[in-house]
């Protein structure tokens, strides 16, 4: 792989990450809120939370490894 071919996968993986980031900022954010509306409910919404959490970096580790699969 050339230089150039390096750096441009290497943007499109930062590029790549930004959706799940996203994703967990707005997943773990709602689950707050949930918890302070709710506290009796916090087992049940951290169980859920990290399930969901697992979902979407999974979705990063694709990500990762398209760009491994595809040079």
């Amino acid at each position: 792989m050339t230089g150039s071919a390096l750096v441009l996968a290497t943007i499109g993986y930062g590029l790549a990450a930004i959706g799940p980031g996203i994703g967990l900022g707005i997943l773990i954010g709602h689950t707050q809120d949930a918890i302070a509306r709710q506290p009796e409910l916090s087992g049940k919404l951290t169980t859920n939370m990290f399930i969901g959490i697992a979902f979407v970096e999974a979705l990063a580790l694709i990500g990762l490894v398209t760009g491994f699969l595809f040079r």
